[in-house]
Order: structure tokens, then sequence, then C-alpha cells
């Protein structure tokens, strides 16, 4: 486990891909959805390969893919080592194969990555080696079969010891985070619950640690993985992040990072870590501060005038660094979070804004109600949200353009191909649009994705009904 018994460790190896030969995917080159398919087993994805295609998504999110014990949610973010995948979820041929499947149908994969910490064990040991006696005797007991599913290194021996961390190494005694505005704090603490809990330790960016990062992500680009979610980037220095994903990691791959924050420009997590991490990276971001807008705009004082051009004033990030969307796993599962949650209704809009709009990558969550509230279970497949799927990807790579918002109001058009209109307020609203001056093509049906409400514009000025608490994305047919 120390650091000496590492110099006996093989060459890597790489776990072979399974997908077609040849086939990548330039992730960044299309706003194409991803469907997050939270906590679903990977033989699941593989087997719903061709029905997910068929709804419209480009790209999947899987849970996090090494190996972690325990069937809650959030032991897949406790990883106890990098170099076997073996999890509930599934091992590595069972990844491998949905890597496949999904290549099959032109549909792209991307891992969910943990590099800030390793699991919190200190309940069943003192040191601080991973992945630990128990499961390093697990790997003896049944070699050829971990021999056969192991992504690089050699797995008679350990991974890391207790020089790989920040901070104090007794689990007993480490240091917490305790001032989350503090940037050092942040990045080179452990991230704790309540006391007495010691919390996970806490990655150090030592050049051992970063090599066995480097492989693994090398070991998943091998199988055809082609896009990476940095989980807890906030807890990560920059510094780190880029000796890892290298310019060889990033080619022709898709990287964002998860740095939650409560707002955009001018508010302190922004300017203290999300905005240095995008200049520092150039990686993509989940864009908390148009989310922040999003809530605003459907909070009951709120102003859909929010929602018209939040990046002209640093409130959402540029499109080609943004990842959109309404509800993060996060925001439901984790008590700190649910404030956050939009009413179902304003999720509902919120969804049409998003996938609506151009500018950035959106996200669509959906798992298995492990938050209990229902509301997400097999959201994939929704009908509102499908329709919505192809109005996004009809009008892919159209430019926006608002015609009209007020308090209660948003209509946007995507050039001459769809018109879009969001009420969220109790009465309906008629608004009339000078149907030449935006380009709209007359005498051609737009079709509503969500209803069976047609329009046929007819003359230079038309009326467009938006009910209450509604959307209407018009395609043209």
């Amino acid at each position: 486990m120390l650091r000496d018994s590492r110099r006996s460790v093989r060459n890597t190896k790489c776990y072979l891909s399974l997908a077609v030969a040849g086939a990548f995917f330039a992730s960044t080159a299309q706003a194409d959805v991803i469907l997050h398919a939270f906590n679903w087993q990977y033989d699941d994805v593989a087997n719903k390969a061709s029905e997910i295609a068929r709804l419209g998504y480009k790209k999947v999110l899987v849970s996090p893919a090494y190996k972690s014990t325990g069937d809650q949610w959030w032991a897949r973010y406790q990883p106890q080592d990098y170099r076997v995948i073996d999890n509930p979820l599934g091992d590595t041929t069972d990844f491998s194969q949905m890597v496949a499947a999904l290549a099959a149908q032109g549909v792209e994969t991307y891992a969910d990555i943990v590099f800030n910490h390793m699991a919190n064990e200190a309940s069943q040991r003192s040191d601080l080696n991973y992945p630990g006696s128990s499961v390093l005797s697990q790997y003896a007991a049944n070699q050829p079969y971990y021999d056969n599913i192991t992504l690089f290194g050699d797995v008679d021996n350990g991974l890391f010891g207790g020089g790989d961390f920040h901070g104090t190494y007794d689990p007993q005694g480490p240091q917490c985070i305790s001032d989350y505005s503090n940037v050092g704090d942040v990045q080179y603490n452990r991230l704790c619950g309540a006391a007495p809990d010691p919390g996970l330790p806490d990655l150090d960016s030592n050049s051992w640690v970063v090599e066995q990062q480097k492989n693994y992500l090398q070991a998943l680009k091998n199988m055809g993985v082609s896009g990476f979610r940095v989980d807890a980037a906030k807890h990560m220095t920059n510094s780190h992040i880029n000796q890892v994903f290298t310019p060889q990691i990033k080619s022709n791959a898709h990287v964002f990072g998860e740095i939650i924050t409560t707002g955009g420009a001018g508010s302190a997590e922004y300017d203290n870590f999300l905005a240095p991490y995008l200049s520092q990276t150039g990686h993509a971001a989940y864009d908390f501060p148009l989310f922040s807008q999003i809530r605003s705009a459907f909070s009951f004082s709120g102003s859909m005038n929010n929602l018209v051009d939040p990046g002209a004033y640093g409130q959402a990030l540029p499109g080609a660094q943004a990842i959109t969307f309404s509800v993060t796993h996060d925001i439901p599962l984790n008590d700190g979070f649910r404030y956050q949650l939009l009413d179902p209704t304003d999720e509902y809009l919120a969804n049409a804004f998003i996938l609506g709009r151009n500018g950035g990558v959106p996200l669509m969550y959906s798992d298995h109600n492990e938050s209990g509230d229902g509301r997400w279970e097999n959201l994939y497949n929704r009908s509102d949200v499908t329709a919505m799927v192809e109005f996004h990807n009809a009008t892919q790579g159209r430019t926006m353009n608002v015609l009209n918002n007020n308090d209660c109001i948003l209509l946007f058009q995507r050039e001459h191909q769809g018109v879009v209109g969001i009420n969220k307020c109790g009465e309906g609203q008629d608004i009339w649009v000078d149907t030449s001056a935006a380009g709209l093509w007359w005498d051609r049906a737009y079709q509503d994705t969500l209803s069976s409400d047609t329009q046929i514009i007819t003359s230079q000025w038309h009326k467009f009904y938006l009910p209450p608490r509604e959307a209407r994305m018009w395609l043209m047919q």
C-alpha cells in the first residue's frame, strides 16, 4: 500500500474497447441534449440504447464507474479504487458493452469523474490505504475475474496511501472545511458531515495521484467515453484539474465541472470559484448563474424579463461553456439544496426555456425516484420532455431572437424554424408579432410539439396566444 511497493506495479494496460472501431464524436461541436441516467445500471442503459436514440438524446451521462460498495446512490461518489469497475451498477464488461450499445445508435457516453476524494471508511479502519485490505483480499480471492476487469495497473498492490492526501492523515482527526468562502479551505480540506464525521479523505495532487487519475481517464477514453463530468470541481485546484485533463485526454472530448454557485458575476462563489475555473481550465460547467436567473424569473415576484439576455450582464455562462438544466441530482437528493427545487409547473416551463433557447448544452435528469418525490422517475421518456427534445433538435444551430417579453411572458423565435412562448402567470396573454420583420414564413403550419395547437401565418401581424401557466413550442412543418 505504501509508495515503495508501487515500484513493482506493472505497466499500464488498457481495457479493450467494444465500441465500433475508430468511432468517436466531437462532443463540443453540437449542443446536443445530455440524458443524465442517474444511478441507472449499465446494462439497463445498454438495453434502452435504441429508445434513447429514438427519443432524440445524443449523449448519456452515467453514474461514477470504478470500485465502490453500498447500495445507496451516494456510495457511487465514494471511490475505493480506480483500477476496476465493480459496483452495484455493473462491472467493466457491463460498462464497455453499454458504451458499445450506445455508440451503435450514434449516442455518446459521458462518465462522472470523482477525483477530489476517496471513500470515507473511517468507521471500518484507521488507515488511509486504498482500496483497503478487505478489498485487496476480495481481489485475491477471485483473481481471474478481477484480472479480466482491470482497467490499468496491478490490483495485487494498493493504489493510494496516507501520503497521497491533504491535511491530517489520522482519520479520527481530519481538517474539515469550516469556511466555504475561503478558497484554500474549500480546496485543501475535507468535505465533512455533522461532527464527529471525519469526512471524505481529500486527495493531494502529487505526481503519483495525477498519474493514476490520467490512467483512469485514458482507459475510459479507450473504451469510447467522450465526455467527463468533474464532480466536486469546486473542491479541486485548477492546477490539479489541468494536470489530469491533459490535451491528449481532452482531444475530441467534452469536459465540464460541477461548481455550485448561488448566482453569477458579482456573487462571491462565482468570482472566487466558477470564474477562475472557466478561465484557467477552458472547460465547460453547470450554468448555475442561469439557473439562479430561472429561479428568480419563476418566483412569485420575479419577472420573465430576467431571461431575455442574462449573459449580457454575467448572469449566464457563454454558450460554449454552459451545461444548462432545471434540476441536478444534488438538488432533490441533498437537504441543503432542496430549497432550490422549482415548483413542478415552473420546472416544466423552465425545461421549455432550456430546450427551446439557443446556447449551452441542455442536461435532462432522469432517476429511479431516489429522492422519493416521484418527479424525475423515468423523466427521459415523459411526453412533454421528448416533445421539447424534438423541438431542440429541429432548431439546432438556429439563432435566437426575442419577440416579446414582460413580467409574465417570454416569446422568442429560432429564426423562421420555430417559436417558443412561455407564460408563467395565471392569465392567458395575446401577443401580436410583426411576422415580416421576424422573418417567419407565411402559409406554413407551425405545430406546437406540446399540444395540438397549430398556427398558420397569413398576414404581417399574427396573434400568438399563450395559455396561463403553459408553454408553446411551435415548430414549422
